[in-house]
């Protein structure tokens, strides 16, 4: 889908889009550039998907700020 870009930078999301986004009344959306393009999110699925990463990582063994801080400390030599 093709959305034009005015001279001062600005864009629409198709209606649809919003809709399904849940951004009828407005809102904030987030922006990711990757290496294949932007990624657009809404605040709320960014945060979910911080929480599942963050997730992934809390269930190891080894996830306790302590833990960092003497894995740290080791592989630097302290």
């Amino acid at each position: 889908m093709q959305v034009n870009i005015t001279a001062n930078g600005r864009m629409s999301l198709p209606a649809g889009i919003r809709k399904r986004m849940g951004l009828e009344a407005g809102g904030a959306v987030l922006l990711e550039e990757t290496d294949d393009g932007v990624v657009i999110r809404t605040v709320s699925q960014a945060v979910a998907r911080a929480q599942a990463i963050a997730k992934k990582y809390a269930s190891h063994p080894d996830a306790s700020v302590e833990a960092f801080l003497t894995n740290r400390q080791t592989e630097s030599g302290e």
